[in-house]
Formats: structure tokens, C-alpha cells, sequence
């Protein structure tokens, strides 16, 4: 399965990473300041939140374009019922 993403997609996926990435990047520098617990842990919280929801994007991305992909017909040789267990496997990969 091959990830397609254009413009506006694209553009959140990559908004939503490098956001995430400035949070890790401040949780570091928490922990080697020696910052309070509870702070280091919300940031830490909203990293991973931002994480999941880039994650979740590009499986709603791919879930379109497998869609597609069924409609056109199916390539590869893959079922439907394969590609089902794919995606399945994926979104629980982010639970």
C-alpha cells in the first residue's frame, strides 16, 4: 500500500510532525533543566497527542486511496478482505 499525500494533507501531516518534534525537542531540554515533573509530563502528553494525530491522518489518507484502489479494481492480486487486515493492523498499531 503506497501513501499518496497531496497539498492540504501533506501540508497538516508535516505541520502536525514538526510540531511534535519542537515538543520533544522542549521535553528535552525540561529534563536536562531539571523542570517540575508535571510540566515535563504535559508537554511530554502533548507530544504524543500530536503524534497520534499525524499517525491517524495518514491512516485516513491511506484508507481513501485504498478505497480508490478497490473501486478501480484491485491490484497486486490483493482482496479486499487482505487489505481490510491491512488497515486493521495499522490504526491498532496507533491504539
Amino acid at each position: 500500500m503506497e501513501l499518496d499525500l497531496a497539498g492540504a494533507e501533506l501540508k497538516a501531516v508535516l505541520n502536525r510532525l514538526r510540531r511534535a518534534q519542537g515538543q520533544i525537542s522542549g521535553v528535552i531540554r525540561m529534563i536536562e533543566e531539571g523542570r517540575d515533573c508535571e510540566e515535563v509530563v504535559t508537554q511530554l502528553a502533548a507530544a504524543s497527542r500530536a503524534l497520534d494525530r499525524a499517525g491517524f491522518a495518514i491512516i485516513a489518507t491511506g484508507l481513501q486511496q485504498c478505497l480508490t484502489d478497490m473501486d478501480a479494481g484491485q491490484k497486486d492480486g490483493e482482496d479486499r478482505e487482505q487489505m481490510r487486515a491491512r488497515l486493521e493492523k495499522l490504526f491498532l498499531s496507533l491504539a
